[in-house]
C-alpha cells in the first residue's frame, strides 16, 4: 500500500528541516552572528576559527577588505579604513563632526543629511559601510549553516532613534539580508540569559560597548520579557576609555593631541591593548615616540572611574524611572567587552548590592539571544515555548498644539509594538486644513524637542471653532519605527505619513533631552501653564471682539461698553505677559465683565429662534 506523505500546512514535509535565521550583533568595535546548531546556540566562526569580526572596513582601489585584515591597515591607511561606523549611523554631517579626534577621516556632503566618507572607491555613507560587515556576517553564516539564508534579528543599542534604525535595516538590505526583527541589545541579552537560567523577577542589564552605553530594566515572567525603562549614553564606551589612556599617554611624555591620522591611529590602538592587558594584570608598560612608562591598574581605574560614574548615573535614572527599588533588582547581567574591566564590575555591584552575571561570555551574550529569537521568528520553534519581547520607546513622541505645546501620545517607556489615538480639534472659525507637527521629547514646549516630521490635513468641513473632531494616532512597530495617521471624523478626510528623518539625533543627544527634562520640569511647567493660559486668552478676546462687533451696540449700554473695552484693552495687552496668575486673573475678570452681554446674545437668538412659532409646535 503507498503511504501518504502528510505535512501541516505551511510546514516542511521533512520534520528535521529547518529555515535558516541567525542572529546579528552589529557593534561598534566587533560583530558577530551566531544561529541554532545540533540544538545548541552558538557563534559561528570564520575559516580562521575566530568568532568575532572587528568592525572594520578598508577601501582598497579593486576591493574591500573587513575585519581583521582592515584593522590591521588602520595605522597605515586611516582615511580608507573605516571603524566604529557604527557612531555615524543615522546621522547628520555636523553631528559627526563633534566626535573630532576619535574620526580622522574626509567628510564630504552628499544629496541628503548623511555624512559620506571620501575613500579611494569614492564617497560612502555609513549605511554602506555598514552593510559591508553585515555582508561578511552573512557569507559566513550561509557557508557555516550550509543554506541560504530566510533571515536575521538585527540588535541595536536601546537608545538607537528612528533614524538610526531605519539607517539599519537600509544597510542589512544592501548587504542581502531579510530583516525579521531589530531587537534591542539588552533585551537580547535578557533572552539568553532568561532561557539558559528560566530566570524570573526584574533585572538590570548593563551593556558596556565599544562606542555605546545602555542600561534596561526588565522584568522577566514565564518567557515575557518586558523593558520596563531605557537609559544610556549613546557617546559613552570602551572608545573612551582608550582615549582616556591615549591622553595620559600624551600628559607623561609632553605632546600636543594634535597628531597625524596614522599616529592618531597607533596610539589608541596602544591605549586599547592596554586597557585590555590591565583586566588580567596589575600593571603594563607603554612606550610612544621615544617616551616610556607604567600605567598600573590603580591609576587606570582612578582614570575611568568619571566615565564610569556617568554610567551608573543613567542607571540610577532608569530604576527610577520604573518605580522599583534598587534592592528588589534580582540580578544584573554585563553585556559589551568593556564590562570585562574590574573596576566596572566592582563599581555596578557596589550600585545594585549583587555580585553581576558574566556566566555568558559578554562580546557574545547578545548575538546569542538574537539567534534565540531568530529561531522563533523564523517558525522554527512550533510546538514549543516561545519569547513575548516588549520592548519599549526611549523618548516620548507627540504633537504641536496651540501655543507651541507639546501635547505627548505616546510617553516614554511604553512598552512596543503600540498604537495610540488621541482626538483634537479646529481653534479658529471654517478652519479646513490642520497642520500635524510630530515632535519627540520630553519638554513642555515645542523649542525644547526634536522636530521629527509635518504634514497636512485637509478636507476638514467648515465649522465653529472647536466642532470638528481630528483623530490622530501614532503607531509605533515592533522595530521602533513610527507613522501617524490623521483623520477628520466627520467627513472621513485623512492623511498619514511615515516618520523617517534624514539624521539621527546627535552624540549625547537623547541623554541631553531627559537631562534637561528633569532639571528643568517646575520650569517647564510653569512655561506650559503660561502658555495654556495665553491661548485660553487669545480665544475669550477673539471671541468677545467677534460679538462686540456684531452685537455690542445693540445690546449694550454705552457704560457697560466702556467697562468691557477696558477689559478687552487689558487683555491685549497680557498677551505679551510672562505672568501666568495675571493673565489667569484678567480671564476671571473679562469672563465676569460679559457675562451679562452673553446671557442678553442667547435671549436674544433663542427668542429669534422662536419668534411666530405656538406652543405645541415647540414641543413637538
Amino acid at each position: 500500500m503507498a503511504l501518504l506523505q502528510i505535512a501541516e500546512p505551511g510546514q516542511s514535509p521533512q520534520p528535521h528541516q529547518r529555515r535558516l535565521a541567525v542572529g546579528i550583533d552589529l557593534g561598534t568595535t566587533n560583530s558577530l552572528v551566531a544561529a541554532l546548531r545540533s540544538g545548541v546556540t552558538t557563534p559561528l566562526a570564520d575559516a580562521d576559527g575566530q568568532v568575532i569580526l572587528p568592525s572594520a572596513v578598508r577601501y582598497l582601489a579593486d576591493r574591500v577588505a573587513v575585519g581583521r585584515e582592515a584593522l590591521q591597515a588602520a595605522v597605515v591607511d586611516p582615511f580608507n579604513t573605516v571603524i566604529s561606523v557604527k557612531r555615524l549611523m543615522g546621522r547628520g554631517l555636523e553631528d559627526v563632526k563633534q566626535l573630532g579626534e576619535q574620526l580622522p577621516y574626509h567628510f564630504v556632503a552628499g544629496d541628503s543629511q548623511m555624512p559620506f566618507i571620501e575613500t579611494v572607491q569614492g564617497a560612502k555613507s555609513p549605511v554602506e559601510i555598514s552593510s559591508e560587515i553585515l555582508r561578511a556576517l552573512r557569507e559566513r553564516a550561509e557557508q557555516a549553516l550550509g543554506g541560504e539564508l530566510v533571515g536575521a534579528v538585527i540588535t541595536v543599542p536601546a537608545y538607537f532613534d528612528d533614524a538610526q534604525r531605519q539607517a539599519t535595516k537600509d544597510a542589512a538590505r544592501l548587504a542581502g539580508l531579510n530583516v525579521l526583527r531589530l531587537l534591542n541589545e539588552p533585551t537580547a541579552a535578557a533572552v539568553a540569559y532568561g532561557l539558559d537560567r528560566q530566570a524570573e523577577g526584574v533585572i538590570a542589564v548593563y551593556d558596556l560597548g565599544g562606542g555605546t552605553f545602555d542600561i534596561s530594566i526588565l522584568r522577566l515572567t514565564q518567557g515575557v520579557f518586558e523593558v520596563l525603562a531605557t537609559g544610556g549614553d549613546t557617546a559613552l564606551g570602551g572608545d573612551d576609555f582608550d582615549l582616556v589612556i591615549a591622553h595620559w599617554v600624551l600628559q607623561q611624555a609632553g605632546q600636543s593631541s594634535d597628531l597625524e591620522p596614522g599616529a592618531q591611529r597607533a596610539l589608541l590602538q596602544l591605549a586599547c591593548a592596554a586597557k585590555e592587558r590591565l583586566t588580567r594584570q596589575d600593571a603594563v608598560e607603554l612606550a610612544h615616540a621615544g617616551w616610556s612608562g607604567v600605567l598600573t591598574r590603580a591609576l587606570f581605574h582612578e582614570l575611568i572611574d568619571p566615565l564610569i560614574a556617568r554610567s551608573l548615573k543613567a542607571c540610577r535614572r532608569a530604576v527610577r524611572d520604573t518605580g522599583v527599588e534598587l534592592e528588589e533588582i534580582s540580578a544584573v547581567v554585563m553585556v559589551g567587552g568593556s564590562t570585562r574591566v574590574p573596576r566596572v564590575r566592582e563599581r555596578v555591584g557596589e550600585l545594585f548590592q549583587r555580585q553581576p552575571l558574566t556566566d555568558i561570555d559578554p562580546d557574545q551574550v547578545v548575538a546569542i539571544g538574537a539567534a534565540i529569537q531568530a529561531e522563533t521568528l523564523a517558525g522554527n520553534n512550533r510546538g514549543g515555548d516561545e519569547l513575548l519581547l516588549l520592548d519599549v520607546i526611549p523618548l516620548s513622541l507627540g504633537l504641536e498644539t496651540m501655543g507651541g505645546l507639546m501635547e505627548k501620545v505616546i510617553v516614554r517607556n511604553t512598552t512596543i509594538p503600540v498604537a495610540r489615538a488621541q482626538e483634537f480639534t479646529t481653534y479658529k472659525d471654517g478652519q479646513t486644513a490642520m497642520m500635524i507637527h510630530v515632535l519627540q521629547g520630553e519638554r513642555e514646549l515645542i523649542s525644547g524637542c526634536r522636530s521629527l516630521a509635518r504634514f497636512e490635513l485637509r478636507g476638514i468641513p467648515p465649522m465653529v471653532a472647536g466642532a470638528a473632531k481630528v483623530r490622530v494616532t501614532f503607531q509605533v512597530d515592533a522595530d521602533g519605527l513610527l507613522s501617524v495617521s490623521a483623520r477628520e471624523l466627520a467627513s472621513g478626510a485623512e492623511a498619514s505619513i511615515e516618520v523617517k528623518p534624514s539624521y539621527g539625533l546627535s552624540d549625547g543627544e537623547i541623554a541631553r533631552m531627559l537631562e534637561e527634562s528633569f532639571s528643568k520640569a517646575g520650569e517647564d511647567k510653569a512655561a506650559r501653564a503660561l502658555r495654556e493660559q495665553l491661548v485660553e486668552a487669545q480665544r475669550l478676546l477673539e471671541a468677545v471682539q467677534a460679538a462686540l462687533l456684531v452685537d455690542g451696540e445693540r445690546l449694550l449700554q454705552p457704560e457697560e461698553r466702556l467697562a468691557i473695552d477696558a477689559e478687552v484693552h487689558r487683555m491685549g495687552e497680557l498677551l505679551e505677559s510672562t505672568d501666568s496668575v495675571a493673565v489667569e486673573q484678567q480671564i476671571r475678570k473679562l469672563g465676569q465683565v460679559t457675562d451679562a452681554f452673553a446671557a442678553r446674545r442667547l435671549d436674544s437668538t433663542v427668542k429669534a429662534a422662536l419668534a411666530g412659532r405656538r406652543l405645541n409646535e415647540i414641543e413637538d
